[in-house]
C-alpha cells in the first residue's frame, strides 16, 4: 500500500507543479484572511525572501522566479481588491497578455524583499500593472515587472465600476508604458503580417 501511494506522489510531483498550486491556494486563502482593501488601485505589498530553491547556477534568485513571485503578488493584489470577486461575477477572466521585467541587480542568498504591484492605467481591453521588486537591506529596486492583464468577456471599466459603484476615471499612460505599448502593437502587427493575416484582421 504504501508503495502505490509513493509511487502516486512520485507520478504527480513528475507530472505537475504541485508546489505552484499548493501556495497559489495558500496565497489566496491568507489573502482573504487578512481582508479587503478599499481603494482597488492602491499599491500593495507583500514580502518575500530568497530561499535555496530560489537560486540558479550563479548563485542569485533565478530569473523566471522573479515572474513566478510576480504571479503571486498579483493574487494577492486581485484577492484583497476584490477584483477576482467581480471578474467571477461578470463571467469573465484575466490572463497576461504581455510582460516584460528588466532586472537591475540581483537578490541573493536569504536576501529578503518587498514586491510592490499596483495598477498603472487601463484601456478597453487591458489592465496594465507594474510590480517592483524592492530590497529591503537598503530599498534599491532590484527589479521592475510590466505587464499587460487581458481582460476576456468583459472591459476593465465594467469590473471597477462594479467594484466601486461609480465610473473610475483612467489615470493617464505615463511615457514609459507607452512607449512599451506602441512595442506592443508594433510587434503584433509585424507578427501577423508574418503569418499572412494582416488582410484577414482588418
Amino acid at each position: 500500500m504504501m508503495l502505490w501511494v509513493l509511487s502516486g506522489l512520485l507520478l504527480l510531483f513528475g507530472s505537475l507543479d504541485v508546489w505552484y498550486f499548493l501556495r497559489g491556494i495558500w496565497v489566496v486563502v491568507k489573502a482573504w484572511w487578512q481582508g479587503p482593501v478599499k481603494d482597488v488601485l492602491a499599491e500593495q505589498t507583500v514580502v518575500g525572501r530568497v530561499l535555496p530553491h530560489d537560486l540558479d547556477y550563479m548563485g542569485h534568485m533565478n530569473n523566471a522566479r522573479y515572474l513566478r513571485e510576480c504571479d503571486f503578488a498579483r493574487f494577492v493584489y486581485y484577492t484583497r481588491s476584490g477584483m477576482f470577486r467581480a471578474v467571477h461575477a461578470l463571467r469573465a477572466s484575466m490572463v497576461v497578455g504581455a510582460s516584460t521585467i528588466r532586472y537591475r541587480r540581483s537578490l541573493e542568498l536569504g536576501e529578503a524583499f518587498d514586491l510592490r504591484s499596483r495598477i498603472v492605467t487601463w484601456d478597453d481591453k487591458s489592465f496594465y500593472v507594474e510590480q517592483r521588486f524592492i530590497s529591503q537591506k537598503d530599498g534599491f529596486i532590484s527589479a521592475v515587472m510590466l505587464s499587460r492583464q487581458n481582460v476576456i468577456r468583459s472591459t476593465p471599466e465594467k469590473i471597477l465600476e462594479l467594484l466601486c459603484k461609480r465610473k473610475v476615471e483612467c489615470p493617464d499612460i505615463p511615457s514609459d508604458l507607452q512607449h512599451w505599448i506602441e512595442f506592443i502593437s508594433a510587434s503584433s502587427q509585424a507578427l501577423r503580417a508574418e503569418c499572412g493575416l494582416d488582410e484577414k484582421t482588418k
